[in-house]
């Protein structure tokens, strides 16, 4: 299947297409402030390294994003994401809802790093589809590059999560059975 392309740089999808990226790069600098916290409030040294990896990658991604402004002519600028507000929002309350210390909190916390990594995967699709179609051919190829860690980001989840956290968690006594057996 052939891609088209356009030249028009005052279309109705590049006006869309911008938009998203406000939206994106909002939804980066919420998750650069977020990592660190989810980082400090895991359990596992495997998932506190992961969220703080995948800090510094956010803060490229910020940087490719504010690249990608540049290179379709548009002021670098934000506007609130609600979904990642929200997303963000729910890891919060798995921080508060949930004990330190527990495997119980760091499956919370994978849940919630994958909802957050999950949104941005539909996201980068979409804006490396959508720079194609514009033309925007080197934007398109930084957005697969973001794409791309995402997806292994996501896949590291998984598997810290399948490598022993479940299983842990499972195991872990529910609050009102603590005291009882000690």
């Amino acid at each position: 299947m052939e891609t088209q392309t356009t030249e028009r740089t005052d279309s109705k999808l590049k006006e869309f297409f911008t938009d998203q990226l406000e939206d994106l790069l909002w939804a980066e600098k919420k998750l650069v402030k977020t990592l660190p916290k989810m980082q400090e409030a895991a359990t596992s040294v495997e998932l506190k390294d992961a969220f703080g990896n995948h800090m510094t990658q956010t803060q490229n991604h910020v940087s490719r994003l504010e690249q990608v402004f540049g290179m379709i002519g548009a002021k670098v600028d934000t506007t609130k994401c609600a979904a990642m507000a929200g997303i963000v929002d729910e890891g919060e309350d798995i921080i508060d809802d949930t004990d330190e210390g527990t495997s119980q909190r760091d499956v919370g916390l994978i849940f919630a790093g994958q909802k957050a990594e999950h949104y941005e995967i539909a996201t980068y699709g979409g804006m490396v589809t959508l720079a194609k179609t514009l033309g925007y051919n080197d934007a398109a190829g930084l957005l697969s590059q973001t794409l791309k860690e995402e997806k292994e980001a996501d896949n590291l989840l998984t598997q810290i999560a399948e490598n022993n956290i479940n299983y842990q968690a499972s195991t872990e006594p529910k609050e009102e059975d603590k005291g009882f057996f000690s």
